[in-house]
């Protein structure tokens, strides 16, 4: 279960994709940054943290743990594949079912050499505008997880990408669209698209916030005062999805207390009610991750 308090829903702790991007800022390992970071959040009221750095993403368990020690946040970790560029051979040549086996595994048991549980199934991903057969084997598997364990499931949207597509998927499936999150809907940067997977049941993560260069936070205040007016304040849950060296604070990125710092004032000033901010941060997440292994 988790930690009363504020959730980030969508981290990375650490992570590594520094190989096939070409690029070491890719590699986020500075723990002391780290840790120096999250002890800041924790005198913001931060308690939980979601982890959704999968295997063939630079999983790191010990040092995941020494975060959570230091800091004294409790760090979620998650099983799954990522993206196709980023799946492991394993992805390729076992079948469904022997993928969910793995997942059912990490959650019920605990990650490969270690007693850590899975909480949550992700970041499955599709690509951007495409979806390949290896991704689909991924998301096949973590529905069977699903069923098998009552597991939440995190997604990933290449630029927003196939939000809608991945949900027709989950109902065809018969998954549990109260216990999933499409991630990165913020970056589709269309409220009504938003409104559209809401209408469905499932949740939503806006998970790139102080990403301008990606989308302007101004588009995601007025996606999100679109959604509270519509009534769909029980369905999104926030993050930053921090992913390189250059994204921490000391190296003159936004850090982790972006969100908390100028994002929710932001947010306040557009009219926003504290109540749907306190659901966005604690409530909503709460619900979907709260009754897992932490």
């Amino acid at each position: 279960m988790l930690l009363p308090g504020k959730v980030y829903a969508h981290e990375h702790i650490p992570i590594d994709l520094s190989e096939v991007k070409q690029n070491e800022d890719c590699h986020l390992d500075t723990i002391d940054q780290v840790i120096a970071e999250f002890k800041d959040l924790y005198h913001k009221g931060v308690r939980n943290v979601i982890s959704m750095t999968n295997k063939g993403m630079g999983r790191n368990i010990p040092y995941a743990n020494k975060v959570a020690k230091e800091s004294g946040i409790n760090i979620v970790q998650c099983t799954g594949f990522y993206q196709d560029a980023f799946l492991p051979i394993e992805v390729f040549r076992l079948s469904v079912s022997q993928l969910a086996e793995q997942m059912i595994k990490d959650i019920e048991v605990g990650i490969k050499g270690t007693d850590v549980k899975a909480g949550v199934i992700g970041e499955i991903a599709t690509s951007k505008g495409q979806w390949t057969a290896a991704e689909e084997k991924v998301f096949q598997a973590a529905v069977i997880a699903q069923k098998e364990t009552g597991c939440p499931i995190s997604t990933h949207t290449s630029i927003g990408t196939l939000g809608h597509e991945q949900v027709a998927f989950f109902k065809r499936h018969q998954a549990d669209l109260s216990h999933i999150v499409i991630g990165h809907v913020d970056l589709t940067g269309s409220a009504d698209y938003v409104l559209e997977m809401l209408k469905t049941g499932v949740n939503v993560e806006f998970d790139t916030i102080g990403k301008n260069n990606y989308m302007p936070d101004a588009t995601r205040v007025e996606m999100l005062k679109k959604i509270e007016k519509a009534g769909f304040t029980d369905q999104v849950v926030l993050s930053m999805d921090i992913t390189r060296k250059s994204h921490l604070k000391v190296n003159g990125g936004n850090g982790y207390a972006y969100l908390l710092d100028s994002f929710i004032p932001q947010l306040k000033r557009a009219g926003i009610s504290e109540t749907f901010i306190n659901k966005m941060l604690e409530e909503n997440p709460q619900r979907i991750y709260g009754d897992i292994n932490a």
